[in-house]
């Protein structure tokens, strides 16, 4: 029997949709206005449980596991479209789930998906909350506010780039604390400013270790690249689906969609996953010396991941939409968790 650690006023049920079978959490009024939330990558809808359960009155939340994590029917993800399998994933759970339209909320790579979301539907998206999203350019692989490849094959982005021993202890369900890459440490050293830690740190380290594993799934396939890391994307998996190869061009539609529904961007000031200068960015790690022969800024500079996304952000707002952005102080990748009353309140006024 599965077990999964929800909080009370938290309802788990799994949803049958013709794309997959979802696992999804709910809260609130079956008649409120849905609000519906993504998680981002090596989580799982645990993740946004406290931020559910604080909504408003008035509002239903729904959270689903995506294609590949947590406790969601585990089908491959075809990363040649980007992130249109995930879109299309949710385009059927709003019909199984009767949902016509919804504010829509998305953290890290759960941003990447609204992205094309709101592209593919922009009639059902009523706002768009985005807490440290992923760059519309996607990760790696990118220089320049404009988002231009370093290489034509996108070498240092894709499934090759995730560090062997992470993955490999996910494998393993480690849940020690007694290595910088266990994946209780990944969470605590990078989601959340230390020394803060989550009350709730043995259920969302259950959750993340939901991800579906193996060469087609986490962190995916790659192929070999004579140009530096020596690594470009592979076809399978959520890294390779999240690379400039399959989503840069995007951003055109992202820009021109119409409507455009108003759009929340919540950053934590020291978030070292989605920066400028990103800790998981090979661009970042070769110029501090902790990847060999880095070719230098010209060739591989650091990708400007909040700059890029500013850069978008602008571009839609000058097309006739609009967009504000926050950031709250001392929090990391995670300012909904980190300072849960200061993002509720740029969060509910927003939705208000």
């Amino acid at each position: 029997m599965i077990t999964i650690p929800t909080l009370p006023g938290i309802s788990s049920q799994f949803v049958d949709t013709d794309r997959i079978r979802f696992h999804v959490l709910t809260s609130g009024p079956t008649d409120g206005a849905p609000v519906v939330f993504l998680h981002g990558n090596f989580s799982a809808s645990l993740f946004w449980e406290e931020t559910m359960l604080a909504l408003p009155d008035g509002f239903r939340a729904i959270a689903p596991d995506l294609r590949g994590y947590g406790w969601t029917e585990d089908k491959l993800i075809d990363a040649t479209r980007g992130m249109r399998d995930w879109s299309d994933d949710l385009t059927s759970l709003f019909a199984a789930m009767e949902i016509e339209q919804a504010h829509l909320v998305g953290w890290s790579l759960g941003g990447g998906v609204l992205y094309r979301f709101l592209i593919d539907h922009p009639d059902k998206v009523l706002s768009l909350t985005l807490v440290s999203p992923v760059s519309p350019y996607g990760f790696g692989g990118s220089k320049g506010a404009d988002g231009q490849p370093c290489y034509d094959d996108f070498a240092g982005s894709g499934g090759g780039v995730v560090n062997p021993e992470f993955v490999k202890r996910i494998i393993d369900q480690d849940r020690s604390a007694d290595d910088p890459n266990s994946p209780r440490n990944v969470i605590n050293g990078f989601y959340y400013k230390p020394p803060f830690q989550a009350a709730r740190e043995e259920d969302f380290l259950t959750a993340a270790l939901q991800e579906k594993m193996g060469e087609q799934k986490y962190p995916g396939d790659f192929t070999s690249s004579a140009n530096w890391p020596g690594v470009a994307p592979g076809v399978y998996g959520p890294i390779n689906a999240g690379s400039p190869k399959y989503v840069a061009g995007d951003v055109v539609e992202f820009i021109a969609v119409q409507p455009k529904p108003p759009i929340l961007w919540v950053r934590g000031s020291d978030d070292m996953i989605v920066s400028d200068n990103s800790m998981f960015d090979f661009g970042a790690l070769g110029k501090l010396d902790l990847v060999p022969d880095w070719p230098g800024d010209d060739v591989y500079p650091p990708q400007p991941m909040v700059s890029q996304t500013r850069s978008v952000f602008d571009q839609y707002a000058a097309n006739g939409g609009s967009y504000e952005e926050h950031v709250i102080v001392d929090t990391a990748h995670s300012p909904h968790i980190e300072k849960p009353d200061e993002f509720n309140a740029l969060f509910h006024a927003f939705l208000a």
